[in-house]
């Protein structure tokens, strides 16, 4: 089951798969807020997962660079990583977050991130991911199976071959608490780090109770999947990370009148 004890009187729920919110929750309640952890969405293996294991032994030497969009995406890129027997790449993350799971195996030999562009998303990462010289142009993208096209096509405009790889995929949660349920409905913040989250809040939790919430996103893809749903009293950081994603529910709270306003 899916589900955390739930506070009696939460302002902010947490929505990210289960393990991923330990850092915002973290901060929040470190500044006083109550939190409540419901997640929302859980991963699953993608079509294209026992492939990516068989091109990176194959190949991995034609591909200038593999590009990796989230943590959960590292994640399962060095599964099939240490299954095809640790080839060499050039590694270009899309933020902190994602390079951080590489970071942590650093000790173990594994390839650290040789970019990161300057905001943490597609938009960005398109435009500036830099040409090897003498490279081949070809770029190997392990992605979810929800992912929006955005950051390949991108590329493939600027003259890269994109192969992208549906490694893994995001399904909303089959089981759920229900008095955790019943106590998330009544916080003031929804927090939501994909848009898969959010798809699923409002399949799960239903339209009505959300639009009565703040909804506080990670980054701007995140944001956007919320306002094609309808939803209103959406905010996000100009950089996505937790710091900032904490201050952006700040904000909300203090909006609702639930936390003084800044001296």
């Amino acid at each position: 089951m899916v589900a955390a004890a739930a506070p009696a009187a939460a302002q902010v729920v947490l929505t990210r798969e289960q393990g991923k919110n330990g850092k915002l929750r973290k901060v929040l309640e470190g500044r006083g807020i109550a939190c409540l952890e419901l997640p929302m969405v859980e991963t699953t293996a993608g079509p294209d997962r026992d492939r990516l294991p068989q091109i990176l032994a194959e190949r991995a030497a034609e591909f200038d660079w593999v590009c990796i969009t989230s943590p959960e995406a590292a994640s399962v890129f060095l599964e099939g990583w240490n299954a095809a027997g640790r080839p060499a790449v050039r590694l270009a993350v899309v933020g902190e977050g994602t390079g951080k799971v590489f970071e942590a195996a650093a000790a173990d030999g594994v390839p650290q991130p040789q970019f990161v562009p300057s905001v943490a998303n597609a938009e960005h990462f398109g435009p500036e991911l830099p040409f090897v010289e003498g490279g081949s142009k070809r770029v190997l993208y392990p992605a979810s199976n929800k992912a929006s096209t955005e950051l390949q096509s991108g590329l493939e405009k600027r003259g890269f071959e994109v192969l992208r790889l549906n490694t893994y995929d995001t399904v909303p949660v089959t089981r759920l608490d229900a008095a955790a349920l019943e106590a998330a409905k009544q916080a003031a913040v929804v927090t939501v780090g994909s848009p898969s989250a959010i798809k699923a809040w409002v399949q799960i939790v239903g339209e009505e109770a959300t639009q009565g919430m703040s909804i506080a996103c990670i980054g701007s893809t995140s944001a956007r999947a919320a306002e094609k749903l309808g939803l209103q009293c959406i905010k996000y950081p100009d950089a996505p990370g937790v710091d900032t994603w904490a201050a952006v529910v700040e904000d909300c709270l203090r909006e609702r009148q639930l936390l003084p306003t800044s001296a």
